[in-house]
């Protein structure tokens, strides 16, 4: 068996703890051996159905109760896993389903597990003759030994955010799981002692690898809700972490501010939040305010401002590349935005952009300039990633794609620096708006446009305007939603407000300025703004 395998079988054998699911309704209470043992089940009818060692099994399932040990099951057979893009009310059927059978067959998947709420896709899947099988129908399987995997066996074929239209899946190795979860564990000291509370979708890494299988490795206490479960009640999410006593919580940034919102209506000491050590923020930038604000609203309810936890990861580092300090308040490096737009070099100023620790033991860091010359400390560049934790490569339509280069580092497609060991993000690369000599990154003219009354938080997107033979003009254009999108009016003089406020902070003018209704955003699973297809909006 790999070391992790190893692990969650050694978890399941010792550890007293187990996973909550069922929330708010009836909740239901398995422990990681109980789970195991429905684990080894699917696993013996994931073997029944023909299953060998290294081959994929796609899941398309949204309820944490069947996910679980499906997952555990593909991995105690010694298959890889990939969590489905869901579809969502307002999803295109058709197109969901044909890009479903392209990662299908990227993937080469053996078997589709279908589990609820997506029970009405298996006739799409008849229609192409795909082989799938009902979740609980694999667990009506005999107990099944762990089969021998190996460390750089594939355990998890992670899509990437974006279009499926052109899948591309992260190929996370049984080694990269275990080097990366294990610094995990070790960083926020993850035990039986401790509680995660989770409503991050599992089709996405942070919520398969780090609150899922870090749990499941651990021995952390689970408590596991969907994203429709937060979305139709985001104070949810603090009521659970007050009724279990949570340790340790994640999400974005976005979801940080619905749930300050949230928390500012309702009186003191109506909730516990005092035992959360960990809220982390991640998987998207990271807006400081937004935290500042959650600080406010949530220390009347006995939250440790010590616990705020900053995050920088990626699907190709398996998760996570660096975590701020536990219990060390949040880190911000003020810096020169002329400096470093024009210059290229973090020296003081006023611009506050997150310090995201130092990086995992398993992965190297380096940032180096468009020849790929390492740069110095506080110089802005390409950030890459080499290491234990870092993927080899990727699986796409036309096979097997190497991720590294001679050396073994990865660009990972963002630009920063590190400051003192630490990292810290300046924005992708590939959305960096090039005006009069300066990188401005757009993130700071969404903070700036976002702050205006009547745009909805987290939900503006700058974006570079292209000529039509793809050269980036030295122009940008702002598009911002509105409930107040439908009186003319009233979008025309957010726009304006809005021009004026990215003027004053940025020293820049958008070409344009788009109101939009609320939900017309393009955005990953995660929350993720898309700015390439939310370009197309204009």
């Amino acid at each position: 068996m790999s070391r992790f395998v190893e692990g969650i079988v050694a978890n399941a054998g010792r550890a007293g703890t187990g996973m909550v699911t069922g929330e708010p309704g009836e909740a239901d209470r398995r422990t990681w051996s109980e789970l195991h043992r429905q684990a080894r089940r699917v696993a013996g009818g994931l073997a029944g159905r023909g299953l060998r060692p290294g081959q994929a099994v796609a899941v398309l399932a949204g309820m944490p109760a069947e996910i679980a040990p499906v997952a555990q099951g593909v991995w105690l057979a010694g298959g890889s896993v990939t969590m489905l893009h869901q579809p969502t009310p307002r999803t295109d059927l058709a197109v969901w389903r044909d890009d479903t059978v392209r990662v299908l067959r990227m993937i080469d998947a053996r078997l589709v597990v279908v589990g609820a709420p997506f029970e009405a896709m298996a006739p799409a899947l008849d229609a192409y003759g795909i082989a799938h099988a009902g979740a609980a129908e694999l667990a009506g399987g005999p107990e099944s030994e762990p089969v021998e995997a190996g460390e750089d066996d594939p355990a998890l074929l992670q899509l990437t955010s974006g279009s499926t239209a052109e899948p591309k899946a992260v190929r996370i190795t049984h080694r990269n799981l275990f080097a990366n979860l294990s610094d995990a564990s070790t960083h926020l000291s993850c035990g039986e002692d401790g509680v995660m509370v989770s409503w991050l979708p599992m089709f996405h890494d942070m919520g398969m690898i780090g609150c899922l299988a870090l749990p499941m490795l651990s021995g952390l206490e689970l408590v596991s809700v969907t994203p429709a479960d937060f979305l139709g009640r985001p104070l949810l999410w603090a009521e659970l972490i007050s009724r279990y006593g949570g340790t340790i919580t994640t999400a974005p940034n976005f979801a940080w501010a619905v749930l300050t919102r949230q928390l500012a209506r309702l009186e003191p000491g109506t909730l516990d939040l005092s035992k959360l050590r960990v809220a982390c923020n991640g998987a998207e930038p990271i807006d400081p305010s937004t935290m500042r604000a959650f600080v406010a609203a949530a220390a009347r309810f006995g939250f440790d401002p010590g616990a705020v936890n900053c995050c920088y990861g990626a699907a190709e580092s398996t998760l996570v590349i660096s975590l701020s300090g536990v219990s060390d308040p949040m880190m911000l490096d003020a810096v020169d935005p002329v400096a470093l737009e024009r210059d290229r070099v973090a020296t003081g100023g006023t611009r506050e952009i997150p310090m995201l620790g130092r990086p995992f033991p398993s992965v190297d860091v380096q940032v180096v300039d468009d020849d790929g010359k390492p740069l110095g400390d506080r110089q802005v560049g390409r950030i890459q990633l080499r290491g234990e934790s870092v993927t080899d490569g990727y699986i796409t339509p036309g096979g097997y794609e190497p991720a590294r280069d001679a050396d073994g580092w990865l660009d990972i497609g963002d630009e920063g620096y590190l400051a003192g060991g630490q990292i810290v993000v300046c924005g992708r690369r590939k959305d960096v708006i090039i005006m009069g000599g300066r990188n401005i990154y757009p993130t700071d003219i969404e903070r700036a446009a976002g702050a205006v009354p009547g745009v909805r938080d987290g939900n503006v997107a700058a974006v570079r305007l292209l000529t039509g033979d793809g050269v980036a003009r030295e122009s940008f254009a702002v598009l911002a939603e509105s409930k107040q999108a439908g009186d003319e009016a009233a979008a025309q003089q957010i726009a304006r407000e809005v021009t004026a406020r990215v003027v004053a902070e940025i020293d820049a003018r958008p070409a344009a300025v788009r109101i939009l209704p609320p939900g017309s955003l393009p955005k990953t699973p995660s929350g993720k703004l898309r700015r390439a297809a939310a370009r197309e909006l204009l």
